[in-house]
């Protein structure tokens, strides 16, 4: 990375950094008190996994905070999906009847 970092991305990476410090702290004290070497392994396992997760989640969310505070909000809300059509409500197609009276 070059340039400087904003407050947010230091702090992000020290988040990162506790956590994969514990991921291996965690399993050394549980060695020490006397859990088994398998069960302080699936321990490392498990922290590693859930830091890796929360370390893209993280990334991803400054990624979204860094494309908002450029000014691009997103997808614009003309190119919508299938379901998620522009308007007033009005459907396409289908059968019309003349106002809200009774069919009948």
């Amino acid at each position: 990375m070059s340039g400087p970092s904003t407050p947010s991305e230091d702090s992000a990476t020290d988040v990162v950094r506790w956590a994969a410090f514990s991921c291996v702290l965690v399993p050394v004290v549980l060695l020490w008190y006397g859990t088994s070497l398998a069960g302080a392994t699936g321990t490392a396992l498990g922290l590693a996994a859930v830091t890796a997760v929360c370390r893209l989640l993280l990334r991803q969310s400054e990624r979204g905070a860094a494309r908002i505070k450029a000014g691009e909000a997103g997808p614009s809300p003309r190119r919508r999906g299938r379901h998620h059509r522009t308007g007033t409500g009005a459907h396409r197609g289908g059968r019309h009847t003349g106002g809200n009276t009774p069919v009948g």
